[in-house]
């Protein structure tokens, strides 16, 4: 079978998404005709049947789940490939991607590193709770990542270890604790599990106003005010910060940046 080519990946996304025809030609701008036509060709292209089709509906059949699947990663990975070729025509900024208290003060530490040494460009850092979307897809350069996450197809190099605390309002019931345990931090009705992606001095105003309770790395400690405890979190695991980058790709100005994570890091 012939390479497909990506206009037909992107016609079938838009049938797929749409479930209908007439809405998939008008949202690609095309003719309906032309666009079930294509639709054919790619299914005796694939020798498979991607919809059911009836006067009153179209469905996805089960091959038809699978390639849209497979057709979004395609469409990811070209629109990052595309991104992170004119980042490297324009090496002159570095965008960091970092989750909302994690290493924040190591990070604060690796661009200060940064900035002293030799022939820095302007980094600008972007929290976000995906960390290697961001990477995949060109939105960031590096990204300051814990060594359990997601990291296929990623380059690393490990920085150190951080122990996890729970951040608690002040008035909070377990706040006198020395400790806490993993169990008691996820019994508590204002645990959330993933911290909302804003950046940290926020994450911190949401705890202390009441509105939740997260686990943190403890480089978020020096950063709390008198409204904010943190107790660490006897039996859950350390986390290992790393840095990561996309695999196979080159960039002095990144290399530059590991270079200072690893000084920092020491």
């Amino acid at each position: 079978m012939d390479r497909l080519e990506t206009r037909e990946i992107i016609y079938f996304v838009a049938v797929a998404e749409n479930l209908h025809f007439g809405r998939a030609a008008e949202q690609l701008g095309i003719a309906q005709p032309g666009l079930s036509r294509a639709i054919g060709r790619l299914e005796r292209r694939l020798r498979v049947r991607l919809f059911e089709r009836t006067s009153r509906q179209v469905r996805l059949t089960r091959a038809g789940e699978v390639f849209l699947r497979e057709s979004r990663t395609v469409l990811a990975t070209v629109d990052g490939a595309v991104r992170r070729t004119q980042q490297a025509a324009r090496p002159d900024r570095l965008v960091v991607a970092a989750p909302a208290g994690t290493g924040t003060g190591l990070l604060s530490h690796v661009l200060e590193t940064y900035r002293r040494g030799p022939d820095p460009v302007p980094v600008e850092v972007r929290f976000t709770p995906d960390l290697a979307a961001a990477l995949r897809d060109g939105t960031a350069d590096l990204a300051l990542m814990c060594a359990g996450d997601d990291l296929d197809g990623l380059d690393t190099v490990d920085l150190l270890d951080e122990t996890p605390v729970a951040l608690l309002p002040a008035g909070h019931r377990l706040a006198d604790r020395g400790s806490l345990t993993a169990r008691e931090v996820r019994d508590e009705p204002l645990f959330r599990e993933h911290a909302p992606a804003v950046g940290l001095d926020e994450l911190i105003d949401r705890v202390a106003l009441s509105e939740l309770v997260v686990v943190l790395g403890e480089s978020a400690i020096p950063r709390l005010g008198p409204s904010v405890v943190a107790l660490p979190v006897l039996d859950a695991p350390n986390s290992r910060l790393v840095l990561a980058w996309p695999r196979a790709t080159a960039s002095a100005a990144r290399e530059g940046l590991v270079r200072a994570g690893l000084a920092a890091a020491k």
